[in-house]
């Protein structure tokens, strides 16, 4: 969440830049300063009252010291009434506290100054576009028809287990998605990228560590016995490993990289752009995870773009790399780049990877900070990406690579999968 100290001192600056998001947040910041007054108003006269009562307990002890019980008495009097009136504005400082904090929550992460301005997918920018799109033979089909065709993933079979959004692959189709989460995390490990196995369920304090609660907690899968949530990245239980740490500077960057399935209700999605592949309820994503210090992170996000182009460029799949707009980027990111690959059967843009600089949106919540030079304690930048989200590589494998004999397999997952073509 956004420091309240930045919001007080910059209210005017914090209100045009959620309005490059689209959102009038005049009210709402004038409300949070105004909390935050009356929480600090609240706890100077508690510690006034707290500082009153200590002295006066000092003072008693001299008069009783001195045989001056009377005199102690009266002041015993006076202590019983601080104590009540410090009880109470504990609880009033604590009140509004939590009033302030859960405002807080609900303000997105302010946007960077390059981000562009815009509403809608329509006004993201194009930065950066590879790759030949190839021609098809006549009679190619999007990947739901050529999945059926050689029986590599079966969606009915899904809707029978559990219900739509849960394919189940089988044979080389498994064997290619297995195939695609080793090359992504041997790719992400040899860059540096520490792989780290982390739960698929996670407490609510990790949800809000990471900005998904309580911002998509209608996307998240409950399981309210527990009262834990089904993952919807892998970014939330590895970003989470650094809630309330702090680190030495000498530790930074920390590099992080996991594979999880995921888990997203999806509420809403219908229509012809989420069929097979397109859009699932669940999925596997390879993820990448920086803590930087806050000098050097948009480098590494530059760093992270570069490394998810590499990993394109080897699969040969023609991408694009979009800069988010301000109304279509996600609720805790300041700066957001979108990765997309052409699928030419379905004649369309397919998302594959988001790759996002949250600064310190994410480590304010999680109080994960680093010890500087001079001994003090800073907020962290944290930064994810997706390298990458299996369901629409596969698809767009499965549908640019298809011949008339089979789906060729990338020459550099060969010797991942053992086999060449899908026939």
């Amino acid at each position: 969440m956004l420091q309240i100290a930045f919001i007080r001192e910059n209210q005017e600056k914090v209100i045009k830049a959620l309005a490059k998001r689209n959102i009038d947040a005049k009210s709402v910041v004038e409300e949070v300063v105004q909390l935050d007054e009356n929480r600090r108003a609240a706890q100077m006269e508690l510690d006034n009252t707290l500082s009153e009562s200590n002295k006066l307990s000092k003072d008693i002890g001299e008069l009783m010291k001195a045989g001056e019980k009377a005199k102690a008495a009266i002041l015993k009097e006076k202590t019983v009434s601080l104590k009540e009136k410090s009880k109470e504005l504990s609880e009033k400082a604590e009140a509004l506290a939590v009033e302030l904090t859960n405002k807080l929550y609900t303000l997105p992460n302010l946007p960077a100054d390059i981000v562009p301005e815009g509403k809608t997918p329509d006004d993201n920018l194009n930065v950066f576009q590879e790759g030949d799109i190839p021609v098809l033979h006549e009679g190619a089909q999007p990947h739901w028809e050529l999945v059926k065709k050689y029986d590599i993933i079966d969606f009915e079979l899904g809707v029978k287990i559990t219900g739509a959004g849960f394919p189940v692959y089988k044979g080389k189709g498994a064997r290619l998605q297995r195939a695609l989460i080793n090359y992504f995390l041997d790719k992400n490990t040899a860059a540096g990228y520490n792989e780290v196995q982390v739960p698929h369920l996670v407490n609510e304090a990790s949800g809000f560590g990471t900005g998904q609660l309580p911002d998509k907690e209608g996307q998240m899968y409950h399981s309210t016995i527990d009262d834990l949530y089904l993952i919807p990245t892998a970014e939330v239980p590895v970003t989470n490993l650094f809630r309330d740490v702090i680190l030495n500077e000498s530790d930074l960057p920390v590099l992080h990289t996991a594979y999880t399935p995921c888990f997203r209700r999806e509420a809403g999605s219908y229509g012809a752009h989420v069929r097979g592949l397109n859009r699932l309820h669940q999925f596997d994503k390879v993820e990448i995870v920086r803590v930087e210090h806050p000098d050097n992170s948009y480098a590494a996000l530059d760093g992270m773009v570069e490394h998810v182009k590499e990993i394109l460029k080897e699969l040969k799949l023609p991408y694009r790399v979009l800069r988010l707009c301000g109304g279509d980027m996600g609720f805790t990111s300041a700066l957001t780049y979108d990765f997309e690959v052409f699928s030419t059967a379905q004649d369309r843009w397919l998302e594959i990877s988001s790759v996002s600089n949250f600064e310190t949106f994410q480590a304010n919540r999680l109080k994960l900070r680093f010890k500087d030079k001079d001994g003090k304690n800073q907020l962290a930048h944290t930064l994810n990406g997706s390298s990458l989200a299996l369901p629409r590589v596969l698809a767009g494998i499965i549908e640019n690579y298809q011949t008339p004999e089979g789906i060729v397999i990338p020459e550099v997952l060969r010797p991942y999968c053992g086999f060449d073509i899908i026939n």
